[in-house]
């Protein structure tokens, strides 16, 4: 693990010290030339050290990404799933014999995905989702959903049993208090010089931001709000999500959120906006 730059340093100043043939290096100048040189000489190490940490850090995400069984990997080749293509017999490998670059790229249909094990029983679960024009989509084509599955039961490690969710994004209900600056916003959250619409881009960018079955913090959603301009303040009088139920076939009752939630889904999306009040 790399070293802070002040310790390189110290330990460099300490072995000046202690070398009899150095003494005379003891300016407390702060731009005396041989302590600008040792500052060089530890930044040039830090820099060195951290470029190993780098290095290490890769290669240990290669090696967990690589290792057959562990849930990185189940991430990484729901990822590398082909639609269209045949897997290389006895592999976990895709055949793209004559096939084009760009051929390959859009046969990539899977763009996101995030894997846990169960609480309840032996089993893995993956989540995945696809991205049009930018947003995250499930796969509605029984095509597509017939071969992923076909892929994952291919694939996953003799008697692991994999669940595979494949739902519609959480519908995520949110009632915010606004309090504006009137000579920035007016009283229905427009820009009077921009004419946009600032609190709802915010919300947008923040859902962007959020990462695939990440964690979605209302207190990190205040203060991304607060950020805008013309915002003084931002309050989240009530927020509640519904996800799909297999057994309804649909969305249950929308369930309170009072920290944090995660999206059974994998990701949200913001239902409607208008339940945002803007007040001097």
């Amino acid at each position: 693990m790399a070293r802070q730059l002040t310790t390189i340093q110290n330990e460099i100043f300490a072995s000046i010290s202690a070398n009899e043939n150095l003494v005379m290096l003891n300016s407390a100048s702060k731009v005396a030339i041989y302590r600008l040189m040792i500052y060089v000489v530890a930044y040039s190490i830090w820099l060195h050290e951290t470029f190993f940490d780098q290095h290490t850090a890769e290669i240990n995400e290669k090696l967990a990404n690589q290792k057959a069984g562990t849930l990185a990997w189940y991430r990484t080749k729901a990822l590398d799933f082909q639609y269209g293509f045949d897997l290389i017999q006895d592999t976990d490998v895709f055949d793209v014999t004559g096939a084009t670059d760009e051929e390959i790229e859009t046969s990539k249909i899977i763009k996101y995905s995030a894997v846990n094990e169960a609480q309840d029983s032996s089993r893995v679960i993956l989540k995945i989702a696809g991205e049009t024009d930018g947003v995250l989509t499930d796969f509605d084509d029984p095509a597509q959903v017939e071969a992923i599955e076909a892929y994952i039961n291919e694939i996953r490690v003799a008697g692991v049993q994999v669940t595979i969710i494949n739902y519609k994004a959480d519908q995520l209900y949110l009632n915010l208090q606004i309090k504006r600056d009137p000579l920035v916003l007016n009283e229905q959250g427009m820009s009077k010089q921009e004419g946009n619409y600032p609190v709802v881009e915010a919300l947008q960018e923040f859902m962007k931001e959020l990462d695939f079955n990440g964690e979605l913090r209302l207190s990190a959603l205040v203060d991304k709000l607060q950020l805008v301009p013309g915002v003084k303040d931002a309050t989240v009088l009530s927020a509640s999500s519904a996800w799909i139920d297999p057994a309804l076939n649909g969305y249950g009752v929308a369930q309170p959120i009072s920290i944090s939630k995660i999206a059974e889904s994998g990701y949200f999306e913001i239902v409607t906006f208008d339940n945002i009040t803007y007040e001097v």
